[in-house]
């Protein structure tokens, strides 16, 4: 008899290994196979003898393990190796099969996949998947889209694997083409700004507030018990517990202070700017890390560039400042993101649903949080929301609080902390809140130089003049 799995798992790396073994824990059938036949043979292993999944050494004999119409999973790297992948694949599958990228392309490629594909009578959807390595074993949350028939045909082994919130599993389709690997791609843009943003407390924390390293993990731990919860704030109060085990003192000052990147918060950045869609924390974020890599040079550069010798402020109500800081940060952070995908899915006619977007990140995603609850409740069904700013709760919040956001942002200043990501976050706020800003004096000089033209305050709408300024 044959083997005929619903799906199979091509690229086993870390992620692909894990979400093949969660595919067959949860009862499906699953084959894989991998370039490197040593990490096909550790998939079996770890799987067990009785587990449902069935190794190929060729991607024909893949091919003939799959019930039709074929899907095929990669979980591999981003660019060119998928192309090569695919090219692989195709002279053994035929019109209907489905192939599904797991991995974060960009979307630009993933739609340009899809048109190629069709030409042959191919499916190509792409699904965003996060969690990292134990997310892909235990749920992860995924983002596909691509055809809706597609993810009907896959939904019932993906609503298996996914990881599971109180109004279901974190995995919903959303939306035609590249839908899924945008949204996948924002969220990566909104981790980016996530992390930026509590390396900058941290930073106040040891360098401002003199705190210890336990007294910062006990901090972190206490925030992870209110609005703050999230996976990133629980992680970053282990972290700074964690002992060397090489030495003593805490292994995370053992670290070299590089932050290693692989192109999708940078890309939200520049997709932000292709769209006219200001997202200065997550772009601040990305900055932050090309600046921590350019060591060499700031060493040589902080034996001569002296900044300020402020004491160390011990003002204990400091800590309660830092952490609303960071929450109002945090939306405006998420503001700018969801403020891209929901510019960009106008354009292209995807129909995500952000309600649904922030439902499924609320479980296995490296962002989950708390928080996300309410995003889903401020976009929930019928609820027209032109940014989230606009939520009268979370914006109700900013105003409230926003003292206590500057003053950290300005203590920042003052002792020389780099804020680049909280002071992104509140000048987005600022320039958002209010009625009017000083672009009009950059409309004139435009006019002035370039004849570019200028609308009146007391003109109609849309009604461009000249003036002639050197008369």
């Amino acid at each position: 008899m044959a083997f005929e799995a619903p799906i199979a798992v091509v690229g086993l790396a870390t992620m692909g290994q894990n979400l093949a073994l969660n595919i067959a824990r949860n009862g499906f059938r699953t084959a894989v196979w991998n370039r490197e036949p040593e990490l096909t043979e550790q998939t079996i292993q770890r799987a067990g003898k009785d587990a449902p999944i069935r190794a190929a050494s060729t991607p024909q004999e893949l091919c003939a393990l799959l019930e039709r119409p074929r899907r095929i999973l990669l979980l591999i790297r981003a660019g060119q190796p998928i192309d090569d992948t695919i090219a692989r694949f195709l002279p053994h599958l035929e019109a209907g099969d489905l192939i599904l990228d797991g991995g974060n392309s960009h979307p630009d490629d993933t739609e340009r996949r899809v048109r190629e594909l069709q030409q042959r009578g191919i499916r190509f959807t792409g699904m965003g998947v996060s969690g990292g390595a134990e997310g892909a074993l235990l749920g992860p949350s995924l983002m596909p889209g691509g055809e809706k028939s597609a993810y009907d045909e896959l939904f019932p082994i993906l609503s298996k694997i996914a990881a599971k919130v109180e109004d279901g599993p974190c995995v919903a389709w959303l939306g035609n083409g590249a839908a899924g690997h945008f949204v996948k791609m924002v969220h990566n843009g909104i981790e980016y700004g996530d992390m930026q943003l509590i390396a900058e407390c941290f930073d106040v924390m040891q360098n401002v507030l003199g705190m210890s390293h336990t007294q910062m993990a006990d901090t972190f731990s206490e925030w992870n018990k209110g609005v703050l919860e999230s996976f990133l704030i629980e992680i970053t109060s282990n972290i700074l517990r964690e002992q060397d085990p090489k030495g003593s003192g805490p292994l995370v000052e053992k670290i070299v202070d590089k932050a290693g990147q692989k192109g999708t918060g940078q890309w939200t950045a520049e997709i932000a700017l292709r769209h006219g869609v200001p997202v200065p924390t997550i772009r601040a974020a990305v900055e932050a890390r090309g600046l921590s890599s350019m060591r060499d040079l700031r060493m040589e550069a902080s034996a001569k560039l002296r900044g300020p010798n402020a004491a160390r402020d011990q003002d204990p109500t400091l800590k309660d400042a830092l952490r609303d800081a960071l929450y109002c940060s945090k939306i405006c952070s998420y503001a700018q993101g969801l403020d891209l995908l929901a510019t960009v899915d106008r354009e292209k006619g995807w129909g995500v649903d952000l309600a649904e977007v922030a439902r499924i990140w609320k479980g296995g995603c490296i962002i989950r949080a708390r928080f996300l609850q309410r995003i889903q409740q401020a976009y929930g069904k019928g609820k027209k929301l032109a940014n989230l700013l606009l939520d009268d709760e979370l914006g109700g919040f900013l105003v409230e609080r926003q003292a206590a956001w500057r003053r950290v942002v300005a203590l920042g200043a003052q002792h020389g902390i780099p804020m680049l990501a909280m002071g992104g976050s509140l000048s987005y706020f600022d320039s958002f809140r209010r009625a009017r800003l000083p672009q009009n004096l950059t409309q004139a000089q435009r006019d002035y130089f370039g004849s570019h033209t200028f609308e009146r305050t007391d003109g109609k709408p849309g009604e461009f003049v000249h003036h002639e300024w050197r008369n």
